[in-house]
C-alpha cells in the first residue's frame, strides 16, 4: 500500500475517515426515507385530484422517477470521479443532493402554484436522482481504496451503515414531528422540515471531507485525454457489469420494501398508527447500522462470496412467513420483531459494496461501481413501491410485496454466484 494511501487511514482518524466518505450516502437516504414517510401527504398538497388512491400512485411515480435520473449519474459523475478523482466527485454529489432536498422542503402546494407544485417535485427528485447516482460508487471506492488490503469490507461495509443510520435518524425525525405537532399542522408546513433541516448537513460533511486524501493518482495528460471510463466499462468489462447488476437487483429490491416502503404499507394496509411505523423504521435502521459492519468484517475474514449468498438465501427464505405473519395479525410488536430480524439479515449482506468495488479494475471503478449501482437501484427499487401499490390494488392480496422481493431475489442469486471475486488482490488488478 502507497504512504499516501496509509495515511488517508491514520490521518484523519477512521472515524472521521468513514464518517467524511459516507455523510452524503446517509444524506440520501435521509432524503429517501423522508419522502416515503410523507408520500401520501405529498401526494395530497401536489395533485388535484380527489382520489387518495391516485394521489398515493402519482406520489410514488414521482419518487420512482427520481431513480429513471440515476443511470445517468452513474455515468456522468463516475467518468468524473475516474478522470478528476473519487473526491471532487463526492464533493459535487453533496452539493447536487442538497439542492434537491431543497426543492422538495419548499415545494408549493398545487393550490399555490397549480401544476407548477408536481413539477417542482418531479425536479428535485431528478436531481436528487443523478447525483445519488454517482455518489455511492464515487464515496465506497474512496472508502475501499483508502482501507488496508485486510479491511476493505469493513471500511466499504459503512456504506451499507450509513442507510440504516439514515433511516433511523428519518424515521425518529418523523416520529418526533408526529408526536409534537397535530396532524393539521404536519399537513400544511411540518412535512417539510425534515428536508430543509437535513441540507444542514452539507456543510458539515464538506468540512469533514477537507482532510480526506485523494486515492486517484493523476495520469499523463496523454492518457487522461485518451482514457474514456464509459467506454472502456462497456467495452472490457461487460460480463461484470452484467452479474453485478443481476446480484444489485436483489440487494436493493429488499431493502426499498422491507425498510422504505414499510411505512406506507403498514399505515395503508395494516391500519397501524404512523407512530408504530416510525418505531419500526428506527428499529430497523439500527439494526442495519449494527450489522452491517458485522457483515463487512465477516466478509474480511471469510470471503465475500460466502456471506453474500447466505444473506441473499436468508431474505428470500424469511420473507414470505415474515408477511404472512403480519398480514394474519397486524401488531406493533410483531411488526418490530419481524423489521429487526430482516434488517439484521440485509445488514450481513454488506459485503456487496466491497465485492462491487473489487470487480473492477481502478482505472474505471467509480465508472463501473457507479453505472451498476444506479441502474440496478432504478430497475428493482426505482418503481417498486409502485409496482408493488399496484400489485396489491390489482390482485388484493397483502402479501403481494413478499412475492416481489423473492422473484428478484431468486435472479439476483445468480448474479452472486458469477461476480468476479477479487478478495485480497491488489486494488489495481484487472
Amino acid at each position: 500500500m502507497s504512504m499516501t494511501l496509509a495515511a488517508s487511514v491514520e490521518t484523519p482518524s477512521r472515524f472521521r475517515l468513514i464518517a467524511a466518505v459516507s455523510i452524503g450516502n446517509a444524506l440520501e437516504y435521509f432524503d429517501l426515507t423522508l419522502f416515503t414517510f410523507f408520500a401520501v401527504t405529498i401526494g395530497k398538497l401536489v395533485f388535484p385530484t380527489q382520489a387518495p388512491g391516485t394521489q398515493i400512485l402519482l406520489s410514488l411515480g414521482i419518487y420512482g422517477t427520481g431513480y429513471c435520473a440515476r443511470p445517468l449519474g452513474g455515468l456522468v459523475i463516475g467518468a468524473y470521479g475516474d478522470r478528476r478523482g473519487r473526491k471532487a466527485a463526492v464533493n459535487l454529489t453533496l452539493v447536487l443532493m442538497a439542492v434537491g432536498t431543497a426543492l422538495i422542503g419548499l415545494t408549493p402546494t398545487y393550490e399555490q402554484a397549480g401544476l407548477l407544485a408536481p413539477f417542482v417535485v418531479l425536479a428535485g427528485r431528478l436531481l436528487q436522482g443523478f447525483s445519488a447516482g454517482g455518489e455511492t460508487g464515487a464515496s465506497t471506492t474512496l472508502l475501499a481504496e483508502s482501507a488496508p488490503a485486510d479491511e476493505r469490507g469493513f471500511f466499504a461495509s459503512w456504506q451499507s451503515a450509513s442507510q440504516g443510520l439514515a433511516v433511523m435518524l428519518g424515521a425518529g425525525v418523523v416520529w418526533l414531528l408526529s408526536v409534537s405537532l397535530s396532524p393539521d399542522i404536519m399537513a400544511s408546513w411540518g412535512w417539510r422540515l425534515p428536508f430543509l433541516c437535513g441540507i444542514g448537513i452539507v456543510p458539515v460533511g464538506l468540512y469533514l471531507r477537507r482532510a480526506v486524501e485523494e486515492t486517484l493518482e493523476p495520469a499523463p495528460a496523454k492518457a487522461a485525454a485518451a482514457h474514456s471510463p464509459v467506454g472502456d466499462v462497456v467495452r472490457l468489462h461487460w460480463s461484470s457489469v452484467l452479474w453485478a447488476l443481476l446480484g444489485m437487483l436483489g440487494a436493493n429490491a429488499s431493502y426499498v420494501i422491507l425498510n422504505l416502503y414499510m411505512p406506507t404499507y403498514d399505515v395503508r394496509e395494516l391500519g397501524l398508527s404512523p407512530a408504530s411505523t416510525s418505531a419500526a423504521a428506527m428499529v430497523g435502521g439500527a439494526f442495519m447500522l449494527l450489522f452491517s459492519p458485522i457483515g463487512g468484517v465477516l466478509t474480511d475474514r471469510f470471503g465475500r462470496k460466502t456471506f453474500l449468498v447466505l444473506s441473499r438465501v436468508l431474505v428470500i427464505v424469511l420473507t414470505y412467513p415474515a408477511f404472512l405473519l403480519l398480514t394474519a395479525a397486524p401488531s406493533t410488536t410483531g411488526l418490530l420483531l419481524i423489521i429487526a430480524v430482516m434488517s439484521a439479515v440485509q445488514g450481513l449482506g454488506s459485503g456487496f459494496f466491497i465485492a462491487l468495488t473489487e470487480n473492477f479494475p481502478k482505472n474505471v471503478r467509480v465508472t463501473g461501481f457507479s453505472s451498476v449501482y444506479a441502474l440496478g437501484v432504478m430497475l428493482s427499487g426505482g418503481f417498486g413501491q409502485l409496482i408493488v401499490t399496484w400489485l396489491i390494488e390489482v390482485t388484493g392480496s397483502k402479501l403481494a410485496p413478499a412475492f416481489y422481493v423473492i422473484a428478484i431475489g431468486l435472479a439476483s442469486l445468480v448474479g452472486i454466484l458469477n461476480l468476479n471475486y477479487r478478495t485480497g488482490r491488489e486494488e489495481t488488478g484487472a
